[in-house]
């Protein structure tokens, strides 16, 4: 049985994550991270990283971007593999996660979701059969009224996938209306809209002569990425120190 440490155990995620290994026979949380003790676990839950007294195989983190710094100085020192799942990072703490990746596993996604880790494997394949073949590229990402950033980070890390199976020759286009003119050949579109409690919906069309292609992923709950952040932390405990990410995941299966 893997212990686990969740690192922002209250949140929405956090939340979410319990649920999901509460249903998994291979993991059990053995202790949670988190400043607000508004919510009863079954499982000790300390306010900082740091005091944390409970040994574990891996951590799980969905907490915040300032909480971070403490995060993987605390997987340098126990040398603890952790599956990092926050967002928002800045330049040196991104350089940090380097660092951090010498001493231990850490395991870095855009998104969790099994599914769009599987879909960006998919697309990489795709675009080395449609680009050549002159089939133009968009993505429409769609997510709740509430997302601060646009375009998501998914939408950016599934053009980067196919971009680099183009050697980097193609550029993002987000905004049509700043000038009239036709689409260039080598562009990637990335197009985003923002209502209600969509949970997340990333399209991907290959639009051809006379035929389009589509992929689409449709993320129903907060679950799908809580269920990928348990396989992720599963697999990375016990690996050797490095840089890892669900790609990883997905091909150890």
């Amino acid at each position: 049985m893997i212990k686990a440490i969740l690192h922002g155990c209250n949140g929405k995620m956090g939340q979410a994550v319990r649920s999901a290994c509460a249903e998994d026979d291979g993991i059990e949380i053995v202790a949670g991270v988190d400043v607000y003790d508004g919510i009863s676990n079954p499982y000790p839950v300390f306010q900082k990283i740091s005091d944390c007294t409970i040994a574990a195989d891996v951590v799980i983190d969905f907490s915040n971007a300032g909480a971070a710094d403490a995060l993987l100085a605390y997987c340098r020192e126990k040398k603890t593999p952790v599956v990092l799942c926050t967002t928002g990072l800045s330049e040196s703490q991104l350089a940090d996660v380097q660092q951090t990746a010498e001493q231990t596993a850490v395991l870095r996604s855009a998104n969790m979701s099994l599914g769009i880790n599987t879909l960006t494997d998919l697309l990489r394949k795709a675009v080395r059969v449609f680009a050549p073949a002159g089939f133009d590229i968009e993505i429409v990402e769609k997510h709740h009224n509430q997302k601060l950033d646009a375009p998501s980070g998914t939408a950016l890390a599934l053009a980067d996938a196919m971009n680099e199976e183009l050697e980097e020759g193609y550029a993002y286009q987000y905004d049509r209306s700043k000038e009239r003119r036709k689409r260039e050949k080598q562009e990637i579109g990335i197009a985003s809209v923002r209502g209600g409690n969509i949970v997340g919906e990333h399209e991907v069309i290959f639009a051809g002569t006379d035929e389009v292609i589509t992929f689409k992923h449709t993320a129903y709950s907060k679950a799908v990425f809580a269920k990928g952040a348990v396989e992720a932390a599963k697999f990375l405990a016990g690996k050797e120190a490095g840089m890892y990410d669900m790609q990883d995941v997905i091909r150890a299966k």
